[in-house]
């Protein structure tokens, strides 16, 4: 194909050189197909990245998912490096109209299990519809904390906590110095455009705010339909201040719970620098109530037997169908109980004040810990459970995270070995996660989603011959600093350690030395791979 020259822009353009204008009808049709083919996606062509406005194409993957197979095309913004995803479902160019969710990133709730918000409802539930309708685009944006970040997200929920849920979210932002929503959607008329779409759009939202967006960003939006779910304990409050800030919600003024009592005080502090890793500038601290796994709840014996009487547990453990399937005690005089949450629903649709009833909403209690990275920038979780004494050895999970198993992906090994790591903390009584959200080893999620990509089309046989053929490290992770901060949450160096399998530590060079080097001692190890 041609490559346009000067000359050839000079005689098809008018106006001065600082603001050149071009007059479409003298453009040739050899030009007219070079700019389509430079800004229109081609599907298998893994070198070209055609780019419109500020958003580059990265690459594309596929995403099986339980709800179908999505297509993931992976896009950045040049300015702001932020990463943007459009999951296509379907045949998405020649439709005439297509459901759409612009979905901002929630890692509390997609990654870490929380419930004190409904985003992964909404992710999920929006996927769900996509894939009903046959055809649509999810288009997933990190932009946590309506585009302020996690950290600032994390000072929010702070005080929010702090208050007794006295103050909203929004007036929390109000309090810090920051605007309602930092959020922008020019991204996605750029991928809109990229992608040879040309088709009006279902909107599923409860936020009016984003269908406005989309009509000042030239997109056709046909019309708005809702995503709400039930309201849980833990997200009435902030569902509320939702409903109060303009989104189209009805059921928090059906909802006849009250406010939770956090299990344990939240204080708010001024950020500040962690003392023996000074990179990291510690900005939050609060309380995160995660989805019990598997229908497994743990609780103080002495709640159980307040609850269900000192022959409550016999009672309930037998029949046909038993609301409790079995149960076992647990270290710190504790129960662990597997319930059987569908009986005990039907048994609140008869009597609402059944005590069982309570099992349903007792969720596993952490603590959140965010740092704000000044070196990468990034921002730095690590999770907590319990209070260990001096002479426990808690339990600890170095837990690297992907952007795609936020979805709700068929092999969800990620997220299985995620789960298991919390609830052998859960059982232990105490321990920390340190999420690694660092895509690609280190390398960043284009790096990952381009490694999908060339194994996927046949271009490299594993992520070593795909870093190399992108001249990156195979891991660039900064382990010494991981360790460092983790120690900070521990009360001695005497740990138990959970790892996928021993040849993990054979594998993983850079994560053994650093090990090593931090000083902690793994009395126990826990391989998840052997369970």
């Amino acid at each position: 194909m041609n490559e346009p020259t000067l000359e050839t822009i000079e005689s098809i353009s008018t106006g001065t050189p600082d603001e050149v204008v071009l007059d479409f009808d003298k453009i040739p049709a050899w030009l007219k197909d070079y700019f389509h083919h430079a800004s229109k996606l081609s599907k298998g062509d893994w070198i070209d990245h055609p780019m419109h406005g500020t958003t580059v194409y990265l690459a594309e993957t596929e995403v099986p998912t339980r709800y179908g197979l999505y297509r993931a095309c992976i896009f950045q913004d040049i300015i702001h490096k932020g990463y943007v995803i459009a999951l296509t479902f379907g045949d998405v160019r020649n439709a005439e109209v297509l459901h759409t969710r612009m979905h901002s990133s929630c890692v509390t709730s997609e990654t870490l299990g929380g419930c004190d918000c409904d985003c992964v409802q909404q992710l999920e539930g929006a996927m769900a519809k996509i894939a009903e309708k046959g055809k649509g685009v999810l288009f997933y944006l990190l932009q946590e904390g309506r585009g302020v970040g996690y950290s600032a997200k994390a000072r929010d929920r702070m005080l929010v906590q702090a208050s007794g849920d006295t103050i909203s979210t929004f007036e929390a932002y109000r309090l810090l110095g920051l605007k309602k929503d930092y959020r922008q959607y020019l991204n996605i008329a750029d991928i809109v455009h990229i992608l040879g779409i040309d088709a009006e759009w279902v909107v599923l939202t409860n936020n009016p705010d984003k269908v406005a967006a989309m009509n000042r960003n030239g997109m056709k939006v046909k019309r708005m339909e809702s995503l709400e779910f039930e309201p849980g304990p833990f997200n009435l409050f902030y569902l509320k201040s939702k409903q109060d800030s303009g989104h189209k919600l009805t059921q928090p003024n059906e909802s006849p719970m009250d406010r939770v009592e956090w299990p344990e005080p939240v204080t708010p502090f001024k950020p500040r620098r962690l003392e023996k890793a000074q990179r990291f500038i510690y900005m939050a601290s609060y309380m995160l109530p995660i989805r019990p796994i598997d229908d497994e709840i743990v609780m103080p014996y002495d709640t159980v037997v307040n609850l269900l009487g000192e022959t409550g547990l016999s009672e309930f453990t037998v029949g046909m169908n038993p609301p409790i399937l079995r149960y076992e005690s647990l270290r710190g005089n504790r129960l662990k109980l597997k319930v059987n949450s569908q009986e005990i629903k039907q048994r609140l649709k008869t009597n609402p004040s059944d005590p069982l009833g309570r099992l349903l909403l007792e969720p596993y209690w952490f603590r959140v810990h965010v740092y704000f990275d000044i070196v990468s920038g990034d921002d730095f979780v690590v999770l907590t459970h319990g209070t260990p004494k001096s002479y426990e050895r808690p339990i600890v999970r170095i837990q690297s995270e992907s952007i795609l198993d936020r979805f709700p992906v068929n092999d969800d090994d990620n997220q299985v070995k995620y789960q298991k790591a919390i609830q052998h903390i859960v059982r232990y009584g105490s321990g920390a996660v340190v999420l690694v959200y660092q895509d690609g080893r280190g390398a960043g999620f284009g790096a990952y989603a381009v490694d999908r990509m060339m194994m996927e089309q046949g271009h490299s046989l594993d992520t070593r011959q795909s870093y190399e053929r992108l001249g990156i490290p195979f891991d660039q992770r900064d382990y010494g600093c991981l360790f460092e901060v983790l120690k900070s949450h521990l009360p001695s160096t005497n740990i138990q350690m959970v790892m996928n399998s021993p040849n993990s530590l054979v594998t993983k060079n850079e994560y053994a030395l650093a090990l090593h080097q931090s000083g902690l001692n793994v009395e126990n190890w826990i391989f998840l791979e052997s369970e």
